[in-house]
């Protein structure tokens, strides 16, 4: 079975029978128990983060992700197919995590549920339960950034980094604090998430994400580390970047609730 990154509602509907397919459905729960895709597995998005305190976007650790995936079933042939419905901000996340541990076999429904139900597409009520598989996981830190692997790159004056902030205007302005701090990481560039969305279209991605990014100045050769509040907007954003083929992207899962409350990280307004 070979699905592309971004796949189509009537694309995915297609596939349903296909073995070795795995539905991750990040909806939110009552969204979950309206209807979902036939097949799919709900994943509530704290089961991806650690939740705790100043820095709760961070990875949960290696026996939380075995235990996900364990009771997710997940193999080396398994190809996941992540939705929610808000735009992939959740499903993105959930993608990133997938990166960490090392398992590229994977796609997004664009538009998420909010496209399968506008297609009028079959849905289901039913809890599915996949069978357990136990996993030996390790973790591939490629796709991660630190706040010191981001102070030292800051530091460098040969460095291609490039910081692309997904908060809102006012968060990157200082004018929002949800931190110690208020502002962003010197230099960051901000594209919101929601820019990125077609908002007449289902949230899909807009169609001229790569011309709207290359005007900001976010462009491919670049080595980008892209972050939020807590790498949950920047999901999307982190998703986005590989669908438009980006090379090098990394996630800071810390985010402005790590960077805005440490005393030794630099801050512009």
């Amino acid at each position: 079975m070979t699905l592309p990154l971004l796949i189509e509602a009537e694309q995915l509907a297609n596939h349903l029978d296909d073995d070795n397919l795995l539905i991750i459905d990040l909806c939110s729960e009552d969204s979950f128990k309206q209807g979902h895709i036939p097949g799919a597995v709900h994943v509530a998005p704290k089961e991806i983060i650690l939740g705790e305190k100043p820095a709760p976007g961070k990875l949960p650790p290696l026996e939380r992700l075995s235990a996900l995936f364990e009771r997710l079933g997940l193999t080396t042939d398994t190809h996941v197919v992540c939705y929610d419905d808000e735009g992939s901000g959740w499903a993105g996340r959930f993608i990133w995590t997938l990166d960490i541990i090392g398992h590229t076999r994977y796609s997004c429904l664009d538009g998420g549920i909010l496209a399968w139900r506008a297609a009028n597409l079959e849905e289901s009520q039913q809890i599915n339960e996949p069978k357990p598989v136990a996993q030996n996981l390790t973790l591939n830190t490629g796709a991660l950034a630190t706040a010191e692997d981001i102070l030292a790159e800051l530091a460098d004056p040969h460095s291609k980094l490039l910081i692309w902030d997904a908060r809102s205007p006012a968060e990157y302005a200082g004018e929002k604090v949800l931190a110690q701090k208020g502002g962003h990481i010197p230099g960051a560039i901000n594209a919101e998430w929601t820019s990125l969305m077609d908002m007449e279209n289902q949230r899909r991605l807009r169609k001229d994400a790569k011309d709207y990014l290359q005007s900001l100045g976010i462009t491919a050769d670049k080595s980008i580390v892209t972050h939020c509040q807590t790498h949950h907007r920047s999901g999307l954003t982190y998703l986005a970047a590989k669908i438009l083929g980006f090379p090098d992207i990394r996630a800071y899962a810390g985010s402005w609730s790590e960077w805005g409350n440490r005393e030794d990280t630099p801050v512009e307004q």
